[in-house]
């Protein structure tokens, strides 16, 4: 598996994401199904921290599942590129065609997941590996959203990403995702 080797080259940025990397690949020698949904404990998910050209704001999406607000992701459903997956994510959750910074992956993370009815079937609680790319899009271009999945979509300035409308498990992330971006381009 190429995202195997990938992940191993992949530097961790904190020990969050050292103790998940590790995480990651056990799960990857555990379960044969880790990039679809039929890996009921844990599956492969990918995200995207999607920012201006000004990187003074980044995109997000009222997720229904999570009641708020999230940086624009999904499932692998069984494809090992995720950044085509992040890519497709963000034009099909905003209507947004991103620009991709940096082809490499940008964070990683378990994600929680709490049990949820999904298109009339119970999926009970299991967890998202997630893998979040870094992207740009234009902010001056209108903005769609899937009501089947998402409650809206908006830009917000960075200093709104890890207030109380955000999904609580992901405030540290988006904390973590702005100081790395941050850390990039000085």
């Amino acid at each position: 598996m190429n995202l195997k080797k990938e992940l191993e080259k992949y530097n961790s940025f904190d020990e969050q994401e050292e103790r998940d990397k590790k995480y990651f690949l056990k799960a990857i020698d555990t379960f044969d199904n880790i990039l679809t949904r039929d890996s009921e404990f844990a599956h492969f998910t990918a995200s995207a921290f999607v920012v201006n050209p000004t990187r003074t704001k980044m995109l997000v999406v009222y997720h229904n599942i999570f009641d708020g607000w999230i940086y624009p992701g999904g499932h692998a459903d069984g494809e090992e590129n995720l950044l085509s997956v992040a890519l497709r994510e963000v034009e099909e959750e905003t209507a947004q065609k991103a620009k991709v910074i940096d082809p490499n992956i940008f964070s990683i993370q378990a994600l929680p997941t709490k049990g949820h009815v999904k298109r009339g079937k119970y999926v009970s609680a299991h967890t998202h590996l997630d893998f979040v790319y870094f992207l740009e899009a234009d902010d001056t271009k209108e903005l769609k959203y899937r009501e089947e999945e998402s409650k809206g979509v908006k830009w917000i300035p960075l200093e709104q990403a890890t207030d109380d409308t955000m999904v609580d498990f992901i405030r540290p992330i988006h904390k973590k995702l702005i100081k790395k971006m941050n850390q990039i381009i000085k």
